[in-house]
């Protein structure tokens, strides 16, 4: 316990970019997750492909492999940033590949003839989409998305292979400095439950309280 108390700053710092890194990644995450679940239902047939081909590339690939070609590719292309926006991004790409899924499970529990009722009303596909389809979508899902913001939690753990000091990366650290891993880690873990044990009690009144009953 010495070594988490005389490191308490330093685990304090880390727990905060952790926090920033999972909220910035889930907000950006949740804004590509709807647009491409709008491409994957989508009347155009290029943009249901280009939806599908996002998808299925980026939940078939390791988040790891992701965050090493991004660090160590991006620079080769001329995109110079810092290992913490080059997590947000990658994050951000990731996880809105399994909200898009999400989303568009949510999109087909929505009955076929309100959006007919919609359509006949002179409404966009955009329209009907944005005004009668997401707003009930997005309440049938809550469940799903709470679960994927639990996962990204624990994922912007291996933001420290790319050398951001999050919980793991400052645990890491310390490990080293003191060749104490064990209570190191033991620091990490207790941080990782202070955010994933009240985010999944939120996550429960949330869907109590919005989600579609059934």
């Amino acid at each position: 316990m010495d070594v988490i108390l005389d490191n308490f700053d330093r685990f304090a710092d880390g727990f905060w970019i952790t926090v920033q890194l999972t909220l910035l990644s889930f907000v950006f995450a949740f804004a590509i997750g709807v647009l491409i679940a709008g491409f994957r239902v989508s009347p155009i047939p290029p943009l249901r492909a280009a939806g599908a081909l996002y998808v299925e590339t980026v939940r078939n690939t390791p988040l790891l492999v992701l965050l090493i070609l991004a660090f160590f590719g991006l620079p080769k292309l001329g995109f110079t940033w810092s290992p913490f926006i080059t997590a947000v991004v990658v994050m951000s790409l990731y996880t809105g590949a399994f909200i898009a899924e999400a989303v568009r499970a949510g999109i087909n529990t929505v009955a076929a003839g309100q959006a007919e009722a919609a359509r006949a009303l002179g409404l966009t596909f955009t329209q009907v989409l944005g005004y009668v389809v997401l707003p009930q979508a997005l309440r049938s899902v809550v469940q799903p998305l709470g679960s994927l913001f639990s996962a990204l939690v624990r994922n912007t753990s291996l933001a420290y292979v790319i050398s951001v000091l999050d919980l793991t990366g400052t645990a890491d650290r310390i490990g080293n400095e003191t060749a104490q891993y064990l209570p190191a880690f033991i620091g990490a873990f207790i941080g990782y439950l202070i955010l994933t044990l009240p985010a999944g009690y939120v996550i429960g009144v949330i869907e109590r309280r919005v989600a579609v009953k059934r």
